[in-house]
Order: structure tokens, then C-alpha cells, then sequence
């Protein structure tokens, strides 16, 4: 399994538990970039690997060409680009093989932006897996739309939905916000946020308010952070009932009486438990934010419906189609996908042929190829860095001082300067 974030960390690793062959090992490779995880988000994630390595794609790309028959299934927990660019990479690297993987791929939460793009992105592999049966039809859509064949869409659900079902209100009564890396993008946006959050803390005394992080300041997770929460919370001054937790989301719904958020998937997981779910309309129902995704399921209401005791009920039927499973179906959801790679498995495979290709987007693919030091036909460019198996100490600090500049840069520097520019 290959991942290049801690979230995809998380949905390709359960994934790959969900769908490969019973007592299959799990070897998992971070591909090295601005979203490795670092050893305390895999540790938060609580997925063990029987062996986990740090790589480029090139060198990912070259341990699969040397023994394509050693691996059953491999899962891409990738964003879009990087996996067009490793299809085309195995592609060429498997192009002598007659009994290659079977290959997976999928999204990590909800799809809410670049439907299409990151669609075909994500086309030529075996298996496309849907979280619902909305994405699904959306998914088999967008395939047919452009003549790609649409038979790779499975139906699944998202993997690590799970947890004890809520029934009663706990003492205090917790509402949790999860908040989001990159949504909303701005500072006043985000301030505002922060802001009805400790309003309604400090108007309900009686109640515990729990803002949720994704991840410690320095650490960066699938969608670059450049205005942390943490930072912002320096400016207020914060009432007893208000704290700021971090951890794995499944603990943290344990003891919630009240998920709130603007777009995150934590609110399907909420969903899944049948915890009160609030979406905000507070900055508008907009694509640009993914809470339009939510529209039918009764649970987009405003900070101040919440302030005066609303407490969403989510539509059934929205519930259902959306993959939650929150009707006991849970258990039987990988079931298709199961079958599909069985299927896959007890055939010899065609040759991966993404949509994608010179043909069709000569404008584009090299590009997307190149990020990964892949020249059009899949094979490494000259000089691609190839990584090492085993860096020594110095190159392990110079590559952690390299992304703690970038992020500083990222969640620093790159705001001050854009400010600048708008004087």
C-alpha cells in the first residue's frame, strides 16, 4: 500500500485489511513529499504495517518491477496525480509481466471538488472504489461521459466508520468541532469560527466544547494548513469549559454528544453512530466550502440555531444513500469488493490502460508524470532521484530540517507575504 498522508494513510491501509486475501501481510511505503506523515500521526491513526518504508515513486515503481508476483493486491491512497502517475508507472514497469497485482485505488472521504479531474486521475486501476452508492453512480457517470470503461467503480463504504451506536447524552453534555485543514481558507473566516465556538461555550457553562485538531503545528496532513486554529486561539481568551484535543476521531466520538463541523468527513463518521450532526451554513452553502454535499440531509443549520438548542436529525434516506450504513449494514459493504478482487485475482490480468495517455491528453499527462520524474511512457526521466532504502542519520535530519522549512514557509512566511501584497 502506498500513501501520501496520514489520512490516506488511515483509508488505504483499512482498506487494504477490508479487501485483500485472508491473512494477507500489509507492506506499507510513504511516498516521500510535504505530507509524509510523521511517526506520531501513523501512531494516532493505529494501523500497524508488517514493514513501512519511506520512498520516491521511482523507487516505489522499481520494487515493483522487480517482483511483480510478490503482492496480491496494491493500494493507492494517493491524491489524483500521483495516481495517474504511478498507473502509467507500473504500467511500464509490469509491461513484461503476465500475473501482475491486482490494483486499488479510491478517495479518502467525501468527494466534494473536482469530480471529473480527479476521476480520471484516478482511472486505469482495477478497482475505483465508491464510498455510497451516491458517488457510485456518480463515479460510473463521469466514466461513460468521456467513452472510459466504468466497470473498475465498486461500491464499498468508507473504511474506518465504526464505534458503539449513541444513545444517551453524557455528563457533560460534549459537542466537538472538527475542524479542517484548508476549510474555510481564510483568517476571517476561520477567526469567526473559533470565535461562535467559544460563544457557545461560555453561554453554556454546563456543557464541555471541544475543538477537534487534525494535526500539531509543523505537521501537515492530505490539504496544507496555513492558518492553524492553534494560532488563532492564542489571540482569545478561552473559558475552563473550552479545550483544544487532538487524537484518533473514533475516541473523541466516544464521549460526543454533538459533532459539528463545516465539511468533514468526521461528520459521516458521526453520522455512522447516529450522533447529532451539525454542518454550518454560518459562511454559506458553496461548493468552495463541500457543504452543498450535505444538502437533503437536514443537518445544515447555523451557530445560532445551535446556540438556542437545535439539534439536527438526519434524514434516513440521505443517510443511507450517502454510505453510512448507520442501519447495522456496515459488515456487508466490502463484500462487492471483496468479490471483485477475488475475481481479478483468479484471472490473468489485461494491462493497466489508463484514459489518460498521449493520445487523449498530450497537453496534460506529461505534466502530471513529470511532477513524479516519469517521462510520458511511464519510465523514470534521467536522473530521477531513486531514493535509499537505509539513509543514515545525517540525510534523516537534513530531509526533517527540509520540511520543517517548508512548512514554516507554508504556514509563515507565505501569509505575511500575501498580506503585504494587499496593502
Amino acid at each position: 500500500m502506498l500513501a501520501d498522508s496520514d489520512t490516506r494513510w488511515k483509508w488505504g491501509s483499512l482498506t487494504a485489511s477490508r479487501i485483500a486475501p485472508e491473512g494477507a501481510a500489509l507492506d506499507g511505503y510513504l511516498l516521500r513529499g510535504r505530507s509524509t506523515p510523521t511517526a506520531r500521526q501513523l501512531r494516532e491513526v493505529g494501523v500497524r504495517a508488517d514493514s513501512l518504508r519511506e520512498v520516491t515513486a521511482v523507487e516505489f515503481l522499481r520494487d515493483m518491477q522487480r517482483a511483480p508476483g510478490a503482492y496480491d493486491v496494491v493500494v493507492l491512497a494517493l491524491v489524483g496525480g500521483g495516481v495517474q502517475a504511478v498507473l502509467h508507472g507500473l504500467a511500464h514497469a509490469w509491461a513484461e509481466s503476465a500475473d501482475r497485482p491486482v490494483v486499488v485505488t479510491g478517495y479518502v472521504g467525501v468527494v466534494y471538488e473536482k469530480l471529473a479531474d480527479g476521476l480520471l486521475l484516478r482511472h486505469g486501476a482495477d478497482v475505483v472504489l465508491a464510498n455510497s452508492a451516491y458517488d457510485a453512480d456518480r463515479f460510473r457517470a463521469v466514466y461513460e461521459g468521456v467513452g472510459a470503461d466504468a466497470s473498475s467503480v465498486t461500491e464499498c463504504a468508507l473504511p474506518f466508520l465504526g464505534g458503539a451506536r449513541y444513545t444517551d447524552a453524557h455528563d457533560p453534555y460534549t459537542v466537538v468541532f472538527a475542524a479542517q485543514p484548508s476549510v474555510p481558507d481564510t483568517a476571517a473566516d476561520r477567526l469567526y469560527l473559533l470565535d461562535r465556538l467559544v460563544r457557545h461555550a461560555r453561554s453554556h457553562p454546563e456543557r464541555e466544547v471541544l475543538l477537534k485538531l487534525r494535526s500539531r503545528p509543523g505537521e501537515h496532513t492530505t490539504h496544507i494548513e496555513e492558518i492553524p486554529y492553534q494560532k488563532l486561539a492564542q489571540r482569545i481568551d478561552l473559558p475552563a469549559n473550552f479545550r483544544l484535543v487532538y487524537g484518533n476521531m473514533g475516541e473523541v466520538l466516544d464521549r460526543t454528544d454533538l459533532l459539528v463541523t463545516v465539511s468533514s468527513t468526521a461528520a459521516l463518521e458521526s453520522l455512522h453512530r447516529r450522533i447529532p450532526t451539525a454542518l454550518l451554513t454560518d459562511l454559506g452553502v458553496r461548493e468552495a466550502l463541500g457543504n452543498h454535499h450535505f444538502t437533503g440531509s437536514n443537518c445544515l443549520v447555523s451557530w445560532d440555531q445551535l446556540d438556542a438548542g437545535l439539534c439536527p436529525e438526519a434524514d434516513p434516506a440521505w443517510v443511507a444513500r450517502q454510505g453510512v450504513a448507520a442501519d447495522g449494514t456496515y459488515e456487508s459493504a466490502f463484500d462487492g469488493a471483496r468479490a471483485k478482487v477475488a475475481a481479478l485475482l483468479a484471472h490473468e490480468r489485461p494491462a493497466l490502460a489508463p484514459y489518460y495517455s498521449r493520445t487523449t491528453a498530450p497537453g496534460y499527462l506529461p505534466r502530471v508524470l513529470a511532477r513524479h520524474h516519469l517521462a510520458p511512457d511511464g519510465s523514470p526521466l534521467p536522473g530521477a532521484p531513486a531514493g535509499d532504502k537505509d539513509p543514515g542519520p545525517v540525510r534523516q535530519i537534513v530531509r526533517r530540517a527540509a520540511r520543517g522549512a517548508y512548512r514554516h514557509g507554508v504556514q509563515r512566511v507565505a501569509p505575511v507575504i500575501r498580506r503585504m501584497g494587499e496593502l
